[in-house]
């Protein structure tokens, strides 16, 4: 059909209202926004306008990340833009198992779904049965004990705190990682019982630090359990401008794993340089050399 981001957005409405369960691929996140008014005054809304008589099930895949001079129009992560809108379900998916998982639940669930894939993550291999299973919604999962310092991380962030975490035993330092899959809604029992026991939090984003997720997480935390806290909240996330298309601007932007162990060495009061270490190092534009897309 024709590449009509808001009549594409505008029919999967329609179809869902009677009956269909509808996924819709925008490709990058940046062309939904062409059916902003379509996702957020029209499917966000009927269930609560109509008392849950009536609901649109629709899921929307969408790819954010960096990689080929995207520039700042094809690369921007605006998850906490549909986070922020009560309606909408924002999941954002870091392994090959997970994937299947929760993109089964958003299909099959009442309520319109923003479903982000990081294009860094579809070369991403794993276990994943071919028998249909779902994965609850709001549910984070710790996907690494410690006792030092809580992660908590999305999407692509999840693979660098993972990184990260095996170079920092070499500190002594157990990291316990945390990984969303779903940014909105967050049920934050486990990361409270996380914070409760390690009294330090680090949060990974991959947008932009102001007004993210990220800070949302800080703030919920803060809130709720401060006094558990004996240092301040860290949150490692790209800085608050348009992403630039050129490779010697943006190389240096996206927070990596160098990038983390250096701020949880200065969480936990360590004076050290990171030796030069290929364990350490990454292409710029891709994940690795055999990475051919989505583009």
């Amino acid at each position: 059909m024709p590449t009509s981001e808001n009549a594409m957005t505008g029919i999967g409405i329609g179809l869902s209202l009677d009956k269909y369960k509808v996924v819709i691929t925008h490709q990058r996140l940046d062309f939904i926004l062409l059916a902003m008014d379509q996702i957020i005054n029209g499917a966000a809304k009927w269930y609560y306008m109509f008392g849950g008589k009536d609901n649109v099930s629709i899921t929307f895949r969408l790819i954010v990340g960096r990689g080929w001079g995207q520039g700042p129009t094809h690369s921007q992560s605006l998850q906490s833009l549909f986070a922020h809108i009560p309606g909408l379900k924002v999941v954002m998916p870091s392994s090959a198992y997970d994937a299947k998982g929760l993109l089964i639940s958003s299909i099959f669930d009442k309520n319109p779904v923003i479903y982000i894939e990081h294009r860094w993550l579809h070369s991403m291999t794993g276990n994943v049965p071919k028998k249909r299973y779902d994965l609850e919604l709001g549910t984070p999962k710790k996907i690494l004990n410690g006792k030092h310092l809580t992660i908590v991380a999305m999407s692509y962030m999840t693979i660098e705190a993972l990184n990260s975490a095996k170079f920092l035993k070499k500190y002594n330092i157990h990291c316990e990682i945390i990984d969303l899959r779903t940014v909105s809604p967050i049920n934050y029992k486990i990361i409270f019982s996380s914070i409760k026991k390690t009294k330090r939090l680090m949060v990974l984003d991959t947008s932009n630090k102001s007004y993210s997720i990220a800070s949302e997480i800080v703030a919920v935390c803060c809130e709720n359990i401060f006094n558990h806290l004996i240092s301040p909240p860290k949150i490692l996330g790209l800085p608050n401008i348009p992403i630039p298309t050129s490779f010697g601007m943006t190389k240096d932007l996206y927070p990596e794993s160098k990038d983390i162990i250096n701020e949880v060495l200065k969480l936990m009061n360590i004076k050290a340089s990171i030796p030069n270490d290929k364990f350490l190092d990454h292409m710029h534009d891709v994940p690795h050399k055999k990475f051919k897309g989505p583009f």
